[in-house]
């Protein structure tokens, strides 16, 4: 699921992105018309797994093991921990669900699938990581970030089971801003919390609680274009499911699309002197 070449990233840290599909070439097509992504061979092979790369950097991960039709199809953020075991332990304890493992990847490390409480998924990775991997809000080619109910609250159960701000070596730093939980590392940027008008009933998807994807583009007319022409399509609203924020240059320059497979991820512009600085 996770390459393998660097050493780990900071505890409790986004470390991966995952997607996956139905049919890995056609998604191999999607996201290299979309994102300008070239692909190569991943930890599981390259008739199953590949790495999308911008530049040559690494950005996510896309996987063909989502054969069932019934099998939704969405990008995973996952987040570095220290023993998967005992940050599925604190999952549960604080009244997350947890749907797939700990799974081990010999030689690489351990995963988890779970949601929180508001039924958002997310992953927990144990292991070695891609060394040139990294979110953040401006150099990096992509950004998450969680809509939820309430931002504080969503921020004292990622904390728990993240170990956020413990004290602990390597552990990421929490700060609250203007009704948002940023996170960082170092103190760069590295996620965000966000709370909003979100329906865990919701028959839209983009209405949900969920860690949205935020990926760079050069030019967002042409991504735009290459959505819609290579079989994907323009959620209608912005990111908050038809309520626009009061950052309206901001949402000018950003664009939620679904892959074919329904996939929801968001466009953004990048703004001049971004390019090819990761």
């Amino acid at each position: 699921m996770v390459p393998v070449s660097g050493p780990t990233t900071g505890m409790g840290a986004p470390c991966w992105l995952h997607l996956s599909v139905r049919d890995l070439e056609a998604a191999k097509r999607f996201y290299g018309a979309v994102l300008g992504w070239t692909f190569r061979r991943g930890a599981l092979g390259d008739d199953v797994h590949v790495v999308g790369e911008r530049d040559g950097v690494p950005v996510a991960g896309i996987a063909a093991v989502a054969a069932e039709p019934g099998v939704p199809v969405a990008w995973t953020v996952f987040f570095s921990v220290d023993d998967a075991d005992a940050a599925v332990a604190r999952i549960r304890e604080r009244g997350g669900t947890v749907g797939v493992g700990p799974l081990a990847y010999p030689l690489r490390g351990r995963a988890a699938i779970a949601t929180d409480l508001e039924g958002a998924a997310f992953g927990v990775w144990e292991g070695r990581l891609v060394s040139r991997w990294h979110v953040g809000e401006r150099r990096a080619p992509a950004w998450v970030e969680l809509h939820t109910r309430d931002a504080f609250d969503a921020a004292v159960f990622y904390g728990g089971v993240l170990r956020w701000a413990d004290g602990s070596p390597g552990s990421c730093e929490v700060s609250y801003e203007h009704e948002r939980v940023v996170l960082r590392r170092d103190g760069e940027a590295v996620a965000r919390l966000d709370s909003g008008p979100v329906e865990s009933a919701s028959p839209r998807p983009q209405s949900r609680p969920r860690w949205l994807v935020r990926f760079r583009v050069r030019d967002l007319a042409a991504a735009r274009e290459a959505v819609v022409a290579h079989g994907g399509a323009v959620v209608p609203g912005s990111e908050w499911a038809d309520v626009r924020s009061s950052e309206d240059e901001e949402e000018e320059r950003r664009v939620t699309v679904r892959d074919p497979d329904g996939a929801l991820f968001t466009l953004e512009e990048e703004e001049e002197g971004e390019a090819g600085t990761v």
